[in-house]
């Protein structure tokens, strides 16, 4: 497994299994488990989740050594707060069975995220936190944050969409100028604008041998962004992690990089569209 250096010292591994929209307890266990025995180490998970029991029950069943794992989770807009944050991340802590997070990311780029991320600078300092950063923050939230957060402290990480079809070229740029590491989340952008049916990308899967969306993936490991991608099947699981017996060539990476619409497949967070349609999310997760 390759491992890419954060700021901080602390190393993330470049492939991550992610859990999003897993809301069955007993599936989700059932496919992190799956995902543990595979090879997987890094598993992603989020207060919005509802799923970071199920996360800790594969854990505690998997056997696989705490320090060879690295788990992340996400603090939800409605506990932003410094004390809410704190409560928040200690309710996680124990919802996972665990000592200590590998990284804890704010997930969203509105409300108080500044005393939200005060707060995650304080667990980092008590030691329940390795790694902090963020999720979504575009370049003009990610400069707000490094440069005017009271500690001074940078993010390590902001995890944003990252896909062919929106390969945020300038929002990684601006993230490495603040030392701040880009992880892709929606790889294969959830399967929309029929990517894995993309002509360019079926006749590089087919040179190769390959399947599409090995393709992908071995297009953000070339580039040293970490990943975390998502499968409730067991072939696929193994197969979103069997990227490593095959190289692409310039001319299969300047392919790709003519997909890139620089546009967002599902919205865009810098437009008055963002705050919407989270809060709409905040009031729904807050009934559940």
């Amino acid at each position: 497994m390759k491992y890419i250096k954060l700021n901080d010292g602390n190393k993330i591994p470049l492939i991550g299994f992610g859990t999003f929209q897993m809301t069955d307890s007993v599936q989700c266990e059932k496919v992190v488990l799956e995902a543990l025995a595979a090879g997987y180490r890094l598993i992603d998970t989020a207060q919005s989740y509802f799923n970071e029991e199920a996360v800790g029950n594969a854990i505690t069943k998997s056997q696989v050594p705490r320090e060879e794992l690295f788990i992340t989770t996400k603090v939800w807009v409605d506990n932003y707060g410094y004390e809410k944050t704190i409560a928040s991340v200690k309710e996680s802590l124990k919802k996972l069975q665990l000592d200590y997070l590998d990284l804890v990311l704010l997930h969203q780029p509105f409300a108080n995220y500044y005393e939200a991320y005060r707060a995650l600078v304080f667990l980092q300092k008590q030691g329940l936190i390795k790694s902090i950063g963020v999720s979504n923050f575009y370049p003009d939230r990610i400069a707000d944050l490094c440069l005017f957060n009271e500690e001074q402290i940078m993010p390590a990480v902001n995890q944003i969409e990252i896909n062919p079809f929106f390969q945020q070229q300038t929002a990684i740029s601006v993230n490495h100028k603040y030392g701040v590491i880009a992880q892709a989340w929606a790889p294969f952008a959830e399967g929309r604008n029929n990517i894995f049916d993309n002509s360019v990308l079926k006749s590089i899967a087919d040179k190769h041998q390959k399947s599409v969306a090995q393709i992908i993936l071995r297009w953000l490991y070339h580039q040293d962004i970490p990943f975390c991608v998502k499968s409730s099947k067991k072939e696929r699981i193994r197969e979103n992690l069997n990227i490593l017996d095959f190289e692409l060539v310039a001319e299969d990476m300047l392919a790709i990089t003519s997909l890139n619409l620089d546009k967002s497949s599902f919205f865009d967070h810098s437009s008055v569209e963002g705050p919407e349609l989270i809060k709409k999310l905040v009031v729904q997760r807050a009934a559940k």
